[in-house]
């Protein structure tokens, strides 16, 4: 390839007007470009290009400069910079126009990875636009394509559980969102995160959690370090209402209702969240049972551990039944539950105590029935 005198005429302009810590970045380019060390040219683009402060010059250097030699470099990369330079548009039309192009160029044979990521970022911004329905279908495509390739770079799992993630909130899916925003989570770095990115991806994990009528184990959110994006911030306090639901506390959770009333998503759903507590309450009420052989359980202490009036006891059992929550069996004359099973949960500190005290006593009763026995055993040896 010969070099080109209009790419070689931009990096020197850019060199005599940029400021200094970016017109040495434009100097290294034009030195590596002419000597045709495409490698190393890739690596110091894109480490211009993740720069905050060049931020303006990033749709030139693509359009002017990237354009020029893309043959020769990894087609993800260049989705990755014309995505850098697709997000300084001024609107999200003319962005969805350049991605748009970029994909249909990339809609070859050899480079079917790169196509499917320029497909996921131009449905972001489609979604911007709030056409779900075009949104939709480019996400199914992708997801075929995705699922038949031998090797998925990271990148591109991360760009579609992003726009997935992003399509089910326009949704108000909060069971989907969630699984897809932990799924994102598990293909990035986390503190690469804009502090605002992770505290917002925190508030909305919280929310998804809450509200999803599918969602009764929130142990995967209460381990993730994500969550700790909220401490210090104005919604701490949805950290203690997750742990609250977790551990099946009506009481803090009635203690938070105020703070509630100021989450328009929450203070909606009021009926919901009151339906779900007490399903909560309901698992660690039988989870702090297991193995204590106390499994069988009156109606009437259900309803004071659940806050309900004994008529709607039965309800609730059927409820967290058809769920999974829990198995076992409603024996409706005598007004008792008998419970076998309970879905396994994450513990917080208080309930890792409780359990240990559980374990505590399983053992003191394990050893008294085996000192009775050797008792036993020794009176009829005497005899």
């Amino acid at each position: 390839m010969e070099v080109d005198n209009s790419v070689v005429s931009y990096l020197q302009k850019q060199q005599q007007e940029a400021p200094r810590e970016l017109a040495s970045y434009f100097s290294e380019f034009e030195d590596l470009y002419e000597r045709k060390i495409w490698h190393q040219l890739t690596d110091k683009v894109e480490k211009f290009i993740n720069l905050p402060e060049a931020a303006p010059y990033r749709i030139t250097l693509f359009t002017e400069f990237v354009r020029d030699w893309q043959k020769h470099m990894n087609k993800v990369k260049l989705v990755l910079f014309a995505l850098a330079a697709a997000r300084q548009f001024d609107s999200s039309p003319a962005a969805w126009q350049f991605m748009s192009e970029l994909a249909s160029d990339m809609d070859k044979p050899e480079t079917q990875d790169a196509y499917a990521l320029a497909l996921l970022e131009s449905a972001h911004f489609k979604l911007l636009l709030n056409d779900l329905d075009t949104t939709r279908e480019t996400l199914e495509k992708c997801q075929l394509m995705i699922e038949s390739f031998s090797h998925v770079d990271p990148v591109i799992h991360a760009s579609f559980y992003r726009v997935c993630a992003d399509y089910y909130k326009a949704k108000a899916a909060f069971g989907q969102y969630y699984k897809n925003a932990l799924l994102l989570l598990a293909c990035i770095d986390v503190e690469q995160l804009s502090v605002e990115d992770r505290v917002q991806r925190a508030y909305d994990l919280s929310i998804a959690a809450l509200l999803s009528d599918s969602i009764y184990n929130f142990g995967d959110l209460l381990s993730h370090k994500i969550l700790d994006s909220l401490r210090g911030t104005e919604n701490e306090w949805m950290v203690e209402l997750l742990l609250a639901f977790n551990s099946g506390n009506i009481g803090k959770f009635e203690s938070l209702a105020g703070r509630m009333q100021g989450q328009p998503l929450l203070a909606q759903q009021e009926v919901i969240l009151q339906q779900k507590i007490r399903l909560m309450a309901l698992i660690e009420s039988m989870f702090k049972r297991q193995g204590a052989g106390a499994r069988t359980v009156p109606f009437a202490v259900i309803s004071a551990e659940t806050k309900l009036p004994t008529g709607e006891i039965e309800h609730l059992v059927m409820k967290a039944l058809s769920l999974k929550l829990i198995r076992g069996k409603i024996d409706q004359v005598d007004q008792q539950v008998t419970v076998q099973w309970v879905q396994p949960r994450y513990l917080g500190k208080d309930q890792i105590r409780g359990l240990v005290d559980r374990l505590a006593q399983w053992e003191a009763r394990v050893n008294d029935t085996a000192e009775k026995m050797s008792q036993v055993s020794r009176e009829i040896s005497a005899k």
